[in-house]
């Protein structure tokens, strides 16, 4: 299975705490892949390291081959790689609909000369409609497509920031907790989705998460940390039985 992203020995220090040591690992193409660890792990900085938000001290960072470490925020993104943050940030009078179009990258509407020639972008405007209504289906929320996002549940947050990413064109997702605050039936929901976007789009996740006893269910790979450094890697059932992920729980 080809490698989409992969770290190499990336180390990251604030002062004397090594928020990052040596952290190794690669996450296969069109998979859900989970980075577990207690708080402190480290599991926020290697995100944000990934995402530019962070330069590494040291170490490798490739996506699609292409090494991006180092690289600011909006060059990653532009390459296709995107993330959602733990508390989403809407545009909270826009409907769910304006919310996801908005994303679309390189609108003609955007332009200050091309904003006030209508025909130079209603066809742009037609396709991007079209295609954020395809998202809204895939994430089960067409029914709430004209719906304020301030009205939305938690839940239905969430996915609108998920939907805003995909609409980026991202090949691979980063999400920041995707089931934090919600209620397990719509957790669930929100997994189930996770999967259909995976086999139906061929998106990538990476996702952190503590709420373990959901998120197992779906994932096809784990990735554990403790302490700054990477202590298992492989499938559910076989990281959740390392002796060494265990201490790193009990030990926090």
């Amino acid at each position: 299975m080809n490698q989409i992203l992969q770290l190499r020995d990336v180390r990251k220090s604030f002062g004397m705490l090594h928020a990052l040591d040596g952290v190794s690992l690669d996450v296969s193409e069109k998979t859900l892949t989970i980075l577990i660890g207690p708080n402190g792990s480290g599991k926020t900085t290697l995100i944000n390291a990934v995402m530019g938000y962070f330069k590494p001290d040291a170490g490798s960072i490739e996506f699609s081959g292409r090494q991006i470490a180092g690289l600011p925020p909006h060059k990653i993104y532009r390459l296709g790689l995107a993330r959602t943050f733990q508390i989403p940030a809407l545009f909270w009078k826009l409907t769910v609909l304006e919310n996801l179009m908005v994303a679309e990258k390189d609108h003609p509407g955007e332009s200050f000369v091309k904003s006030v020639v209508a025909r130079t972008w209603r066809d742009e405007e037609t396709r991007t409609a079209t295609k954020a209504s395809k998202i809204l289906e895939l994430l089960g929320l067409a029914k709430v497509w004209d719906v304020p996002a301030v009205n939305l549940s938690g839940g239905q947050m969430k996915l609108v920031e998920i939907g805003r990413a995909l609409m980026s064109d991202a090949k691979m997702l980063l999400l920041d907790e995707p089931v934090s605050g919600v209620n397990p039936t719509l957790a669930h929901e929100i997994f189930a989705k996770l999967v259909r976007l995976r086999d139906e789009l061929g998106v990538t996740f990476l996702i952190v998460e503590h709420r373990l006893d959901i998120a197992l269910d779906y994932v096809d790979y784990v990735h554990a940390m403790a302490y700054g450094k990477l202590v298992a890697s492989g499938p559910p059932a076989s990281v959740m039985s390392d002796p060494k992920v265990a201490e790193a729980y009990l030990g926090a």
